[in-house]
């Protein structure tokens, strides 16, 4: 039967991240807002909770290890989030993190007078509100209602034994 509950939870879990991240594309790319740099960090741990729920359900083992990853996976996720919603209310500064670009090729002048010129997103702008809520609080109480039930399905591991 906790078997039972535990792989619907998980379900549940890759179901949320999935939707997740299809939503965040949806709105970067079918309706046009631009994600800032943590919004883009912040996409990290959904996709890093799919593959390992995936890895679960295939290999069968490790169970408690993978479920311990992906606890904190959402801690991460929860820290990130808070980080970027402080930002947002003004608690704290913007970090170098919310303006970095990405220079792994050699950039021309050409190359860095485009990228000055264009309108880069600010961390502290929200520009998607859902219910009057940023997708980063949004976010947060996701990673901590995930964490909770991550953590329960994790302390039923730890009573089997």
């Amino acid at each position: 039967m906790h078997n039972f509950k535990r792989k619907l939870y998980l379900k549940i879990i890759f179901i949320i991240s999935f939707t997740a991240l299809v939503s965040a594309f949806f709105i970067e790319y079918s309706l046009g807002y631009q994600p800032c740099n943590l919004c883009l960090i912040e996409r990290i741990p959904y996709g890093i909770s799919i593959i390992l729920i995936i890895t679960i359900f295939i290999l069968k083992k490790n169970e408690d290890f993978l479920i311990m990853l992906l606890i904190l996976t959402f801690i991460f996720s929860l820290a990130i989030s808070i980080y970027h919603f402080g930002i947002e209310q003004g608690f704290f500064q913007e970090s170098s993190v919310c303006g970095a670009k990405d220079f792994n090729e050699n950039i021309t002048k050409e190359d860095l007078l485009e990228l000055l010129s264009q309108e880069r997103v600010s961390c502290k702008d929200v520009t998607f509100r859902i219910f009057g809520l940023s997708l980063t609080s949004i976010n947060i109480v996701i990673s901590l209602l995930l964490i909770l039930t991550l953590t329960k399905i994790f302390a039923n591991y730890e009573k089997k034994r």
